[in-house]
């Protein structure tokens, strides 16, 4: 061989090299958005769990520093790295991951919907709901309040100064993320080395600390301590909070990014940082009013100051578009009204803006700030949620490994049943703060779960009523001939859910116009329990006479549903659609209250100021408003 030859790297080591390369990048950009959440609990983590140990200014217990530490270092293997970057990464619906998601994948298992599992997928969804109004709170007044240490005169300031970076946040919502999400990874990777040589620091100067992996330790503190362990606990579960976030953001990055992201750089960055942590309150016990910025030397503080900021703000970021993302999957799979849904990226699907969902969000996240006024008080609201959440999704993974993978029983069950035994043990020490602020997840949660009832129960009635007067299609056709029944020219488009009937918009019009169009074409959309519905798989067509023809348009639960884009298609199976010669013919309904109610009176109000406020169907599927005819019906519910 030559020595030009040799010097000519082979096919294979540079796709090994490509391959490396985007790894890389695509770790970098999940650490910049998966890793927020749990990247940022540094900031209150411990400083609460040894609060709730009993430790202040004048004394801090170092068997507590120990076992604290201890909770935490197990917490983080057993239920972010094996419960969630191992197992949880393989129950991906299709590449995708979350509360939805996991539903969606535990019905098509099942073969049909179950109260059960529909009613656990509700409650996940509603526990979420709560943990993103608590999120952006309690990480702003938590990097915000390492202002008080420089000086304390900035104390009247802290929260106001959350107020405006909350407003800031939500208001940029608008503009999508796309445009700054490059930065994100970046910033995140300078935080999380800043948490490992803050924390290295200061683990040199106290080593004993490494006592603490030793999982001896942590079952001492809990079981030792009797209620007090429990406190401890339920405290010490705020370093694993944003776990499911991982699972949530599996369809932007896959596994591979995210497990590497984790195992290589965010866990042994956040554990040299709470073992610093617990270092320094061994040598200096009165640092336990903030021991995280207590870490770094003053000159270093307000450039600290600044980056925690920074990085709260970017977890903040990335709860709030998994708001959307969940938002817009339960419209899709109908548990939620439907909402209006912008594309804010032209080259990034999933970068969505839902302004019904930021402002309501918003409001959630100032009053928290506003009510409770520091990351200590709101540490107590946070963690149930979580808890609740991770509970469910034990439950549903055991049913997707017996159902989807084929898993015996046995296995099946013992697999998850250790991880959903130590979520109930993290659920119920989290439960005693219920009455000192957990109240408030839970009621954003029981909110949530209130509308997703309602709005599905009401939906079921109407169907069912409507249903009642329904009419076949064939009893069209046998009148089509008559005189009574004129003809115009054009093309008519009739949305409907149940396509062998007649729809209530073509029924309308023939009992007001005594006339049908040249050509109709009956239009069901069915939405799947798959993310994503291939191109080629999303229009199926049938010609029923020559007048008539039935289509059918699939799409995934995470995809933003345009008719007129999927028609288009219709073109290869031999139909010219042309939007600007086809009319839309929707029904529009009006609810009114009956004398024989479905639901109680107070819940068929709440439906109908749900369907009132909900986005028209002309505007969620994106059919043009001068394509669009709206006929009116009445339905008694």
């Amino acid at each position: 061989m030559t020595k030009n030859e040799s010097e000519i790297p082979e096919q294979g080591d540079r796709s090994q090299s490509h391959a490396k390369t985007g790894l890389a990048l695509t770790s970098l950009a999940a650490i910049g958005v998966v890793y927020g959440d749990i990247g940022t609990s540094p900031l209150y983590a411990y400083r609460e769990a040894m609060v709730a140990s009993g430790a202040h200014g004048g004394g801090v217990d170092p068997e507590h520093v120990l076992g604290v530490l201890s909770v935490i270092t197990w917490a983080l293997i057993i239920v972010v790295t094996i419960k969630y970057v191992i197992i949880l990464m393989m129950a991906d619906n299709d590449g995708e991951g979350g509360t939805f998601s996991l539903l969606a994948l535990v019905q098509r298992a099942m073969g049909r919907p179950t109260p059960i599992v529909l009613a656990l997928g509700m409650l996940g969804a509603g526990l979420f709901y709560g943990d993103a109004a608590v999120t952006p709170a309690v990480s702003v007044l938590g990097a915000i309040e390492g202002l008080k240490l420089v000086t304390p005169a900035f104390e009247p300031f802290i929260v106001p100064l959350a107020v405006v970076i909350i407003v800031f946040l939500f208001v940029f919502q608008s503009k999508g993320t796309s445009a700054v999400a490059k930065f994100f990874g970046p910033v995140m990777m300078v935080w999380f080395t800043a948490l490992a040589v803050g924390g290295f620091m200061n683990l040199i100067q106290a080593p004993v600390v490494l006592e603490a992996l030793n999982p001896v330790r942590a079952a001492e503190l809990v079981m030792s301590n009797g209620p007090l362990g429990l406190a401890i606990l339920g405290a010490a579960f705020l370093a694993v909070t944003g776990a499911e976030a991982l699972y949530a953001d599996l369809g932007h990055f896959g596994r591979r990014p995210i497990q590497v992201s984790w195992l290589f750089v965010v866990m042994p960055a956040l554990l040299l940082n709470y073992y610093g942590q617990g270092a320094l309150l061994m040598t200096n016990p009165g640092a336990i009013e903030n021991p995280f910025f207590r870490l770094y030397p003053e000159w270093a503080l307000l450039p600290m100051i600044v980056l925690a900021a920074a990085a709260t703000v970017i977890a903040s970021q990335a709860v709030i578009s998994g708001a959307y993302s969940l938002t817009q999957q339960g419209v899709q799979l109908k548990l939620i009204p439907r909402l209006r849904i912008r594309q804010t990226s032209e080259t990034q699907q999933g970068q969505i803006y839902m302004p019904e969902v930021n402002f309501w969000l918003m409001l959630g996240v100032l009053m928290l700030i506003v009510v409770f006024g520091s990351s200590s008080a709101l540490a107590a609201a946070y963690g149930i949620s979580v808890t609740g959440e991770m509970c469910i999704t034990s439950i549903l993974v055991m049913v997707v490994a017996r159902k989807l993978w084929k898993m015996p029983l046995v296995l099946a069950i013992g697999m998850m049943v250790p991880f959903l035994a130590l979520d109930l043990v993290f659920f119920g020490a989290n439960s005693m703060k219920i009455f000192s602020g957990g109240y408030v997840s839970l009621a954003i949660a029981g909110g949530m779960i209130l509308l997703m009832w309602t709005w599905r129960r009401g939906a079921a009635i109407i169907l069912k009523l409507e249903r009642e007067n329904d009419v076949p299609l064939d009893m069209i056709f046998r009148q089509m001939d008559s005189k009574s029944i004129s003809t115009v020219p054009g093309t008519a488009i009739y949305l409907t859910g149940t396509p062998d009937m007649v729809p209530a918009a073509m029924l309308h019009s023939l009992k007001h116009f005594k006339a049908l169009h040249e050509h109709i074409v009956i239009l069901t959309i069915v939405t799947e329990d798959v993310p994503r519905v291939a191109p080629e798989d999303r229009v199926n067509m049938e010609e029923l006479n020559e007048r008539f023809r039935r289509v059918e348009l699939r799409f995934g639960y995470a995809e933003e549903p345009d008719v007129p884009k999927a028609l288009l298609q219709c073109r290869k199976l031999g139909w010219k659609f042309d939007i600007m010669a086809t009319s839309f013919i929707l029904s529009q309904r009006s609810l009114k209250l009956s004398g024989q109610r479905r639901m109680p009176a107070w819940q068929s109000l709440f439906f109908f100021y749900l369907a009132r406020n909900a986005t028209r169907s002309s505007d969620y599927f994106r059919i043009p408003a001068s394509r669009v005819v709206e006929l009116g019906t009445l339905v008694n519910v």
